[in-house]
C-alpha cells in the first residue's frame, strides 16, 4: 500500500480527499495549459497564421477578379479590329499593364502594413487610379449600350478587387495591432516567474555546484505549506522550483504526511 501512496494516491479511506486532490490536480493542469495558451508568443503565432490565411484568400480573390477583367478590357481596347491583327494582340497588354502596377502597390502595402508604416498620398492615388481605370474599361461598352445586366456583370469583378484591395490593407494593420496589444496586455497581467517567487528555496540549496536532494525539496515544500493550500504537483513546482517528474513524487509524499498527521 505504501508504494501505491507514493505514486500520488492517498489511502482508500479518504475518498473525499482523493476527489479533492484529483479536482485540484485537474484545475492546476488546466491553469497551466491556459497560461501557455495566453502567452504573447502563442497569441502572436495564432495571429500570424490568421494573417497568412487572410492574405492567401484575398490575393486569390484579387487575382481571379483581375483575370476576369482581362477579357473585357481586351475587347474594349481592340475596338472591333481583326482577330490576330497587331492592334488586337496589343490590346491584351492593356489590362496586364494596369494590373501589374496594382499588384505591386498591394504587395508593398502588405509589408508596410505589417510594420505599421504609413505610405504617402501618391500610393493611394495610384491604387485608386488603377482600380478606376479597370472599372471604366470593363463597363464603358455596357454604359454606352444602356445594358443594365452588362453593367452589373462587368462591375462586380473590378468592384470586388477594389473592396478587397482596401480591406486587406486595413485587416493587416489591425492584425498587427492585435499582436502588439497581446504583448502589452500579457506584460501587464503576467505574474512574476515561478523561480523568482520563493527565494528561500535557493538559500536551501547550498553551493552552486551541488544538486538539491529530494529531502531538501520536501523540506522546502513542507515549510511553504499552509492549511488552506491543496498539495498538487503544480503547487510543489511553484514553491520549490523542482522538475515536473519530481513534483509528482514530492506531492504524493507530502500529501501522505499531511493525511497521516491529520488522522
Amino acid at each position: 500500500m505504501g508504494r501505491v501512496v507514493a505514486f500520488g494516491r492517498p489511502p482508500a479511506s479518504h475518498a473525499n480527499e482523493s476527489n479533492a486532490h484529483r479536482l485540484a490536480r485537474e484545475a492546476a493542469e488546466a491553469a497551466e495549459v491556459r497560461a501557455h495558451e495566453t502567452r504573447p508568443e502563442v497569441v502572436a503565432l495564432r495571429v500570424e497564421r490568421v494573417r497568412a490565411q487572410v492574405d492567401r484568400l484575398c490575393w486569390a480573390g484579387i487575382v481571379l477578379g483581375l483575370e476576369l477583367t482581362m477579357a473585357n478590357v481586351q475587347h474594349f481596347a481592340a475596338g472591333g479590329t481583326a482577330t490576330w491583327s497587331l492592334p488586337w494582340l496589343a490590346a491584351w497588354l492593356l489590362d496586364p499593364m494596369v494590373s501589374l502596377v496594382l499588384l505591386a502597390i498591394l504587395r508593398a502595402e502588405q509589408v508596410t502594413a505589417r510594420y505599421q508604416v504609413r505610405t504617402g498620398p501618391w500610393v493611394r492615388r495610384a491604387k485608386w487610379f488603377t482600380l478606376a481605370s479597370t472599372y471604366v474599361m470593363n463597363t464603358w461598352r455596357s454604359y454606352a449600350e444602356g445594358a443594365l445586366s452588362g453593367i452589373v456583370l462587368h462591375s462586380v469583378p473590378p468592384l470586388v478587387v477594389f473592396v478587397a484591395a482596401e480591406a486587406v490593407t486595413d485587416l493587416r494593420d489591425k492584425l498587427t495591432e492585435a499582436v502588439t496589444r497581446a504583448f502589452t496586455e500579457a506584460g501587464r497581467s503576467a505574474p512574476p516567474p515561478v523561480h523568482e517567487r520563493p527565494p528561500r528555496v535557493s538559500a536551501r540549496r547550498g553551493g552552486a555546484g551541488r544538486r538539491t536532494t529530494f529531502a531538501e525539496y520536501l523540506a522546502a515544500a513542507r515549510a511553504a505549506w499552509e492549511p488552506r493550500v491543496t498539495v498538487t504537483p503544480a503547487w510543489v513546482r511553484e514553491v520549490t522550483g523542482c522538475s515536473r517528474g519530481l513534483s509528482s513524487r514530492l506531492a504524493a509524499v507530502l500529501a501522505r504526511e499531511l493525511a497521516g498527521g491529520g488522522s
